[in-house]
């Protein structure tokens, strides 16, 4: 039988390569398995600190797109497709941005997010399609998500964003000189071979999470959503949030429960708004015009400027 391409092309991959390190872990005792996996684990922020230069390039491309008016997409298969979405998920609960701004795209459709859809990711063309069902944009970046870097959903995506005009980033666990891709920023943190041999959702998906965590947090920071170090622009949408949104009013004004809480419902529920109300000793309406001309920065809204430099 002829042995097909993708066979030796998969034999290459370095996420398809065996561990020396794990060789014996299938006779192991439970606590050397742990230890085996944690000491692996620890490899994983290091490769990703290496990156950090690509990542701040991708981090501008999103605040560019943004302050456009653009979005961004996650694209993405099983694992990485499913990491995509869950952080376009947490963005609005977190920064108070709207659903569209920050969206995640799975081989698959929805029901891949719960359940395995393994044939779907191998569909170059569905890429594209899921892009333009989504109706991205030149003003849109679009990022692709593959520990392997070579799914073909996730190619076939990028391949459509990069004709359509838009900016592109990909993430895989390959070595930078191993991708063959046209994009604005590769991002190639390598991990080196899983504990067990291709399962891409150990240190690779880490690895990808890791990374995905430092383009929106850096991101939503150059917007203007964090004051210090704390959410300021998050959404009262539970009783969590809304006691995390006093808590916070309280830490950065001084001000006890009652009257946190009462300042915050003359902000109208806006953090941000009750910070500057305070901080500056102004009404709501002032503290509203004093965020619009910072850009929603507070602490520039509280001196009374414009935005920070870019």
């Amino acid at each position: 039988m002829e042995r097909p391409a993708l066979f030796d092309e998969l034999k290459a991959l370095a996420t398809e390569q065996r561990n020396p390190h794990s060789m014996h872990i299938d006779t192991a005792p439970v606590r050397e398995i742990l230890e085996i996996i944690n000491t692996e684990d620890h490899l994983v922020p290091i490769a990703v600190r290496r990156e950090i230069p690509y990542i701040e390039q991708a981090v501008h491309l999103i605040v560019e797109a943004f302050k456009q008016g653009g979005r961004l997409f996650y694209v993405g298969a099983g694992t990485s497709g499913r990491l995509g979405i869950l952080d376009a998920a947490e963005c609005p609960p977190t920064f108070g941005t709207p659903p569209e701004m920050v969206q995640g795209l799975i081989a698959g459709g929805p029901e891949a997010v719960f359940r395995a859809q393994e044939g779907a990711e191998d569909r170059e063309e569905d890429g594209a399609r899921d892009l333009k069902r989504a109706g991205v944009t030149p003003r849109d970046v679009v990022c692709g998500l593959a520990a392997s870097r070579r799914t073909p959903y996730v190619v076939g995506a990028i391949r459509y964003a990069r004709q359509l005009g838009c900016r592109t980033i990909f993430i895989t666990c390959t070595p930078r000189e191993e991708f063959p891709l046209e994009v604005d920023v590769a991002i190639c943190p390598v991990v080196g071979p899983e504990v067990i041999m291709g399962s891409t959702r150990m240190k690779s998906g880490t690895a990808q999470k890791l990374v995905l965590n430092m383009l929106s947090t850096a991101a939503m920071i150059r917007l203007g959503k964090v004051y210090e170090n704390m959410m300021v622009d998050l959404q009262m949408t539970n009783q969590k949030l809304r006691e995390r949104a006093k808590r916070t009013v309280m830490i950065v004004t001084g001000l006890d429960y009652e009257a946190a809480s009462r300042l915050l419902e003359a902000a109208g529920g806006h953090v941000k708004t009750a910070i500057v109300m305070a901080l500056a000793g102004v009404s709501a309406e002032e503290a509203r015009r004093r965020l619009a001309r910072a850009d929603g920065f507070v602490r520039a809204a509280i001196a009374n400027e414009g935005p920070p430099p870019a």
